[in-house]
């Protein structure tokens, strides 16, 4: 579906089709996090219908979501058996029908996966991606009246049943306060057609690196959810067995994550941004890599990244790109010795490192 923001001035199309910026990328992002603007996030979306349907998804997935009240929000995974992450999904039921909200690449093998799980099982499964638009806006901005679901999300604090692992005081979280609204694309267009501000999906990636909100874009084919404090908000640890269970409660009850989320402060002296994927290396030896950029309006070059467990939090770390090196700090996400026997001191938030 092309997005009907597509006609806005200063268009530029983003890997999703959607809009990368309008031209300002850091404007727009101060607009977006002061909720006077709303971005078009391109998400993919799944619908499950029948009666049952939540007690099915209950039983397949990390998230308790038997009895989700109709509107209630909520985020689960689909783990393998080693509890490995291979889907996520932002989820609200509506009374009749539970929404699933994921990256436009994973609707479609979110929808298979769960269709070969149906069983003798009174549900249907239905990629709706091209019938429908999510809109994203923070606090402050008003949302469209005929949205057909909102989703609110969780991440702002640990949800119950979920674990958070960041060691601060005051998470950077506690200021996120996205909804995703899925609207009928006449709605989408009438709004993009309106005076509303738009922002593209660089403002947004921003703001959700700041947040250390984690994202399906974040994961690859060894990530386990404590490695990404995701039990933060799609993990409930004391419901029933679900594939990969037994992986999330061993390595939170008894073990430590092998690998931990960090938030990268990228060296910009050369205006040189590392894309995702890049190897971050210390001493030249790889010990992670970056899963996700942007320039923050606030705190300049950041991203995201998984390192070793082992790594000292206080190393320097390097990044090479368009032969340039690019230096980094660590600020710690996930302690080196996360998991429910740890014993980690509280430390206060890091307030915003404002760059010239």
């Amino acid at each position: 579906m092309t997005t009907p923001f597509a006609s806005r001035p200063g268009f530029v199309a983003g890997d999703r089709g959607v809009a990368a910026h309008y031209g300002n990328p850091l404007g727009e992002q101060r607009l977006l996090e002061r909720g006077r603007a709303v971005v078009d996030l391109g998400l993919g979306i799944v619908t499950v219908t029948g009666p049952d349907r939540l007690s099915w998804l209950n039983s397949i997935t990390s998230q308790l979501l038997s009895g989700l009240r109709p509107g209630a929000s909520t985020e689960t995974l689909v783990l393998d058996a080693s509890g490995r992450v291979e889907h996520a999904a932002r989820v609200v039921d509506d009374g009749e029908t539970t929404w699933l909200l994921t990256e436009a690449d994973d609707a479609a093998p979110l929808a298979a996966w769960l269709d070969s799980m149906r069983f003798m099982l009174r549900v249907e499964v239905t990629d709706r991606s091209a019938d429908f638009v999510t809109l994203g806006r923070f606090a402050g901005a008003v949302g469209p009246a005929d949205a057909v679901v909102e989703w609110l999300d969780p991440w702002s604090e640990v949800a119950t049943g979920g674990w958070g692992y960041a060691a601060l005081e005051a998470h950077p979280a506690s200021d996120w306060t996205l909804r995703i609204a899925v609207v009928a694309p006449g709605t989408a267009a009438a709004i993009a057609a309106s005076d509303v501000a738009a922002a593209g999906l660089l403002a947004y990636e921003a703001l959700r690196i700041a947040a250390w909100r984690p994202s399906l874009s974040d994961v690859d084919e060894r990530t386990i959810p404590h490695e990404l404090d995701w039990l933060r908000s799609a993990v409930h640890l004391s419901k029933g067995c679900y594939r990969g269970q037994e992986t999330v409660a061993k390595v939170h009850n008894l073990g430590h994550p092998p690998r931990r989320a960090v938030l990268l402060h990228l060296d910009g002296s050369d205006a040189v941004l590392p894309a995702p994927g890049t190897p971050v290396l210390l001493d030249e030896q790889e010990v992670g890599r970056l899963s996700a950029s942007a320039v923050h309006h606030e705190l300049g070059p950041i991203g995201l990244a998984v390192v070793k467990r082992s790594l000292d939090p206080a190393a320097t770390l390097t990044l090479h790109t368009d032969d340039v090196v690019v230096t980094a700090a660590q600020q710690v996400i996930v302690p080196p010795g996360a998991g429910a026997t740890a014993n980690v001191p509280r430390l206060p938030r890091l307030g915003a490192v404002r760059r010239s």
